[in-house]
């Protein structure tokens, strides 16, 4: 099946679930020339900062986007589940959780940290990626927020390509600098299997399953785009908006 093209019957789970994966297949940001580079060790330590620091603001808004979604979920099972997510991310105690881990890569790749939380250094197009997809989940019906949350079925491929292929190319990466990664390994399998599960069992019309796919789509083009910007400004030369992180006065 097409992952730009309708359904015109109703699908059952194993069909949906096959048309989601062929999604990713075809539009996840594995498949970026940044991010390539990115794995690769093609980049110098520069470019590494400005991808650190704009995914930042991705790892930081993340709680906010589940945040939005708890608040509208209407049983207690769903919200208890959804609550693990945001825990997740925004931890527990002070200095736990994804945030404060991705803090750590942008400590090790020598950003200031007060900087780096100021989010003075943003693409414009980050900024407006990830707020569209913040708004999306608040604003969207149940079914396609939790839907759109399925980019974390490929993400286990991509974190352990990540790992090991900057531990490898890079001198200034280490275990400590990437200690973000190792825990995503379960719970990204975790939050994709039972996010998967509901949308399989809810999306019960053409017209849902259609939904559940754009919505899937559109979180993969908030990825993609986040790369299209970092390659434009910090691949080719002389393309950094005003405003945006430059290496040799901010790191």
């Amino acid at each position: 099946m097409s992952t730009t093209t309708a359904p015109t019957r109703l699908l059952s789970p194993d069909e949906l679930e096959a048309a989601l994966r062929a999604i990713g297949a075809e539009r996840y940001h594995n498949l970026h020339p940044f991010h390539r580079a990115l794995h690769d060790g093609k980049l110098h330590k520069a470019q590494v900062q400005a991808w650190a620091l704009n995914r930042y603001y991705y790892q930081a808004r993340i709680p906010a986007k589940d945040a939005t979604l708890l608040a509208r979920l209407p049983t207690t099972e769903l919200r208890r589940e959804w609550r693990r997510r945001v825990e997740d991310h925004d931890g527990t105690s002070p200095e736990t959780g994804g945030i404060a881990r991705w803090l750590k890569l942008t400590d090790g790749l020598g950003l200031d940290r007060a900087y780096v939380e100021s989010l003075e250094g943003l693409l414009p197009t980050t900024r407006f990626a990830v707020d569209a997809y913040v708004h999306f989940v608040g604003e969207r019906p149940i079914l396609e927020a939790i839907a759109s949350s399925l980019t974390e079925l490929f993400s286990p491929t991509i974190i352990s390509e990540r790992v090991s292929g900057m531990l490898r190319n890079y001198n200034f990466i280490t275990e400590e600098t990437l200690a973000y990664f190792k825990p995503r390994l379960t719970q990204a399998p975790q939050d994709s299997a039972f996010a998967l599960a509901y949308v399989k069992e809810h999306a019960r019309t053409p017209e849902q399953q259609q939904a559940v796919l754009a919505a899937l789509r559109f979180k993969c083009d908030v990825l993609w785009s986040m790369l299209d910007a970092l390659d434009y400004s910090y691949v080719l030369p002389g393309r950094i908006p005003p405003g945006a992180f430059r290496p040799d006065t901010t790191a």
